[in-house]
C-alpha cells in the first residue's frame, strides 16, 4: 500500500510539472503573436521548433528507454548504464554540434534563414543540450526524485519565459526611452531572434542545475552495454521518429510548399498559432493518459479487465466531447489571445480539436498490442500514418494552403484510430459502446450547429445562448450516460483488491 501511494503521489508530481510547463510555454504563444512583429517571423519560430522537435528524437535515439530497461536489469550496475548511455549521448550531441558549425551557412539557406546562421546554431546548440540533459533527467527519475526533476523543469520554463519578456518586451521600451543602458548587448533589428537565446540560455540554466546527478557519480562505459543498449533503443528510434513527424512533418513542410518561402512562413505562422489553440484538448488528453496508463496495467489480469476498458473509453469520449464544445463555443473570447493578423486561421481550430480526440482514442486503443506484445503493430500504424501526412501535405498544400495540413492531420489519426480498433478486435477483443461513441457523433454535431450556425449579433448574449447549451449537453451526459456514481465505482474497479 505505501508503494501505491509513493506512485500516486511521484504521478501526480511529474503530471502537474508536465502539464503545467505545457500551459506555461503555451502562454508565449499570444504573447510571440502580440510582440513580434509578423505572422513571417512566428512562421521562422514554428518551423525552427518543428525541426527541434525532430531532431531531439534522433539524438535521444531511443537511449531514455533503454537506460531504464537496463538500469533495472540485476546484471548491471544503474551507475554503469547511466554513464555509459550518458557518454554516448554527449559524443553524438558534440558530434552534432560540430557538424552543424561546419555546415550553418548552407543548413540556414536551406531553412529560409540565410541571413541568419546564428538562428540554426543555437537551434542545433538547444537540441544538443536537451538530448544530452535527457538521461540526467532519466536518472533522476530512476532515483525516484520527483520533485528535483520537476523543480529543475519549472525552472527551465521560468527562465525561458522571463528572458522572452523581457528582450521581446521589457527591451524595446527600455531601448526606446534610453537606448544607451541596453546598447551594449540589445539590437532591435535581431528581433525573432532573442526568441532562441532565450532558449539556449534557459537550456544552460538546466544544465547546470543537473550538474550534480552528474558529478556525484563514479564515471564508466562499457563497450558491450553500449552495443545491447543501441540494440534494444533502435526500434524505438524508428517508432519516436514516425511518431514525433506524424505531429511535427507539416510545420516542416508547409514553408517549402509555397513558391516564395517568405510566404509559406508567414502562412506557416498562422496555421501554428492558431494550432495552438487546441492546447485545452491536448492538456485534457495528456491529464487522462497519466491517469489511464498506469490503471490499464494493473487491470490486465484481473477479471473485468476489458469492461473497465470499455469503461474508460467511455469515459474519455464523453468529456473529450465536452472540452470540444466548450473551446468551440468560447472561441470568440478565446481568439483575444492571438493578434487579429492571425484569425484567419481559427478555421482550422475544429479541425485540430476532432484530431485530438481522435489521437486519444487511439491512445486507448494501443494497449491492445502492449497488453499482447505485438509492438511491431504500433510502428505499422505509426509509418501508415506518416505515409498520409506525408502524401496529403506535398499534394494538397500548393493547392489549398495550410488548412490541408490540418485536414490531413484528420484524415491520418481518423485512420490510425479505425485501423487500430480493427486489429485490436481481432487479437485483443473488447467490447467497445459503438453505438453510445456513434450516438454521441450525431448529438455532438448537432450542439455543434445549434451553437455556431445560430447568428446572435451580441457577443454577451451569444456566450449566454452558449453556455446554457452546454449545461444542456452536460445534463444529457449525466441524465443518459453517466449517472451518478459511474465514476465512482469506475474508479473503485480500478483500484482492485486491497
Amino acid at each position: 500500500m505505501a508503494e501505491m501511494k509513493r506512485l500516486a503521489k511521484e504521478t501526480a508530481i511529474y503530471g502537474v510539472s508536465s502539464i503545467l510547463g505545457r500551459f506555461l510555454n503555451w502562454l508565449l504563444v499570444p504573447f510571440y503573436t502580440y510582440t513580434l512583429g509578423s505572422t513571417q517571423e512566428y512562421g521562422v519560430v514554428a518551423k525552427v521548433y518543428a525541426w527541434t522537435a525532430l531532431l531531439l528524437v534522433i539524438l535521444t535515439y531511443g537511449m531514455e528507454t533503454g537506460f531504464f530497461r537496463f538500469a533495472n536489469k540485476s546484471e548491471h550496475k544503474p551507475e554503469s548504464v547511466y554513464t555509459t548511455s550518458l557518454i554516448s549521448l554527449l559524443t553524438t550531441s558534440l558530434l552534432f554540434l560540430v557538424g552543424v558549425t561546419i555546415w550553418v551557412d548552407p543548413l540556414a539557406l536551406g531553412l529560409g534563414v540565410p541571413t541568419h546562421p546564428e538562428f540554426v546554431w543555437m537551434m542545433a546548440l538547444t537540441v544538443a543540450i536537451d538530448a544530452f540533459t535527457a538521461i540526467p533527467f532519466a536518472w533522476l527519475r530512476f532515483q525516484k526524485r520527483p520533485i528535483v526533476f520537476a523543480g529543475i523543469q519549472m525552472l527551465k520554463i521560468g527562465v525561458n519565459i522571463f528572458l522572452n519578456v523581457f528582450f521581446l518586451w521589457g527591451c524595446p521600451l527600455i531601448h526606446e526611452a534610453s537606448p544607451e543602458l541596453i546598447g551594449w548587448f540589445y539590437d532591435p533589428d535581431f528581433s525573432v531572434g532573442y526568441v532562441f537565446v532565450a532558449n539556449v540560455i534557459s537550456c544552460l540554466v538546466g544544465l547546470v542545475a543537473l550538474l550534480p546527478s552528474m558529478l556525484n557519480v563514479r564515471w564508466t562505459f562499457s563497450w558491450p552495454l553500449l552495443k545491447s543498449l543501441l540494440k534494444y533503443s533502435r526500434p524505438l528510434l524508428v517508432l519516436g521518429i514516425a511518431g514525433i513527424m506524424n505531429q511535427s512533418l507539416d510545420k516542416i513542410l508547409i514553408p517549402y510548399l509555397y513558391e516564395n518561402m517568405e510566404v509559406g512562413d508567414a502562412q506557416l505562422g498562422i496555421y501554428a498559432a492558431c494550432f495552438k489553440l487546441g492546447l485545452v484538448m491536448m492538456m485534457f488528453t495528456q491529464a487522462f493518459r497519466y491517469a489511464y496508463e498506469p490503471f490499464v496495467f494493473s487491470k490486465y489480469k484481473d477479471a473485468d479487465n476489458k469492461q473497465s476498458y470499455a469503461e474508460g473509453m467511455k469515459f474519455y469520449l464523453l468529456f473529450s466531447w465536452l472540452v470540444f464544445l466548450g473551446v468551440m463555443y468560447y472561441l470568440d473570447i478565446l481568439k483575444v489571445l492571438l493578434d487579429p493578423s492571425y484569425h484567419e486561421g481559427l478555421v482550422v481550430v475544429p479541425i485540430v480539436l476532432l484530431c485530438y480526440v481522435f489521437q486519444g482514442v487511439t491512445f486507448n486503443l494501443s494497449f491492445w498490442y502492449k497488453l499482447t506484445d505485438k509492438t511491431q503493430w504500433g510502428a505499422y500504424i505509426s509509418f501508415m500514418g506518416l505515409g498520409i501526412t506525408v502524401a496529403g501535405n506535398v499534394l494538397l498544400v500548393p493547392v489549398y494552403g495550410y488548412i490541408a495540413s490540418a485536414w490531413t492531420s484528420f484524415v491520418c489519426f481518423l485512420v490510425m484510430m479505425v485501423v487500430s480498433w480493427a486489429l485490436g478486435q481481432k487479437y485483443y477483443p473488447i467490447t467497445y459502446d459503438l453505438k453510445m461513441a456513434g450516438r454521441y457523433v450525431l448529438v455532438v454535431a448537432a450542439f455543434y450547429a445549434l451553437g455556431m450556425l445560430v447568428p446572435i449579433d451580441n457577443l454577451v448574449w451569444r456566450m449566454v445562448y452558449r453556455t446554457v447549451l452546454i449545461g444542456l449537453f452536460a445534463a444529457y451526459v449525466l441524465r443518459y450516460d453517466l449517472p451518478a456514481g459511474t465514476v465512482s465505482a469506475l474508479l473503485r474497479r480500478g483500484k482492485g483488491p486491497r
